[in-house]
């Protein structure tokens, strides 16, 4: 039986007259991929911000076995501080030494295909490389756990299909649980092991999928039959 990481039970919040989730439940077990799909609005990054502890839930429960790191749409990279010094900076904010820090964070800038931009400033790195870098201070401060929402939202479609293969790639290698926010079908079932599809508000979930073909080679979905039998349900799903 896998260890489960996230679960979420039975989660309602509104806000004033406004009910935005209608008791959410769902589940990430280690070493997973899980997506959430929803109608724009419909409530996603507010269940994210549940799960993080920035707003309470009304009712329901949550359950988080490890530590969490968040990571947002846009890179929010300081652009006065180097590439090192954005990925070490929640160390440093916990009170870890600066030399501390640094012998942690530099092992993974190659697996994170940064090295040799170390000492670079945001402005000098490709919209690719400053969301490696949120990637790998994201990482850094949490250990095991991803949230990421719409995490290649703000880059070119050629440097959103380079960073999605560059996320299978590391996930496998590091053993990330990754939970995951995304308004792209195909981002989606490429990434995924299990899609969980949303109701417009108050959102429920209406739909729980497997993406149990080509796990082995994810890149490999995007030209099996499997892969447009599973977009054509979810787009059922979101009508």
């Amino acid at each position: 039986m896998k260890e489960e990481k996230l679960v979420l039970k039975d989660i309602c919040k509104s806000f004033g007259e406004k009910d935005v989730l209608n008791k959410i439940s769902l589940d990430v077990c280690a070493g997973e991929h899980v997506t959430v799909l929803g109608p724009s609005g419909c409530g996603k990054s507010t269940m994210m911000n549940i799960l993080t502890g920035i707003l309470p839930a009304d009712s329901g429960t949550v359950d988080v076995q490890g530590k969490v790191g968040y990571m947002q749409q846009k890179d929010l990279l300081l652009p006065w501080k180097t590439c090192l010094e954005n990925v070490i900076l929640p160390d440093l904010l916990a009170g870890v030494s600066k030399e501390e820090a640094t012998k942690r964070a530099m092992p993974f800038f190659k697996e994170f295909q940064l090295d040799g931009f170390e000492q670079n400033y945001p402005r000098e790195m490709s919209g690719g490389m400053r969301q490696r870098a949120s990637f790998l201070r994201t990482f850094l401060s949490c250990g095991d756990i991803l949230l990421l929402d719409e995490p290649f939202g703000a880059v070119d479609s050629i440097t959103r299909g380079n960073l999605q293969q560059w996320l299978i790639d590391v996930t496998a290698r590091l053993g990330l649980t990754i939970f995951m926010i995304t308004h792209d079908i195909d981002e989606a079932i490429l990434l995924s092991d299990r899609i969980y599809v949303l109701s417009d508000k108050p959102a429920a979930i209406r739909d729980e999928i497997i993406v149990d073909f080509s796990t082995e080679e994810k890149k490999d979905r995007l030209f099996d039959p499997a892969f447009l039998e599973i977009k054509k349900r979810i787009l059922e799903d979101l009508m």
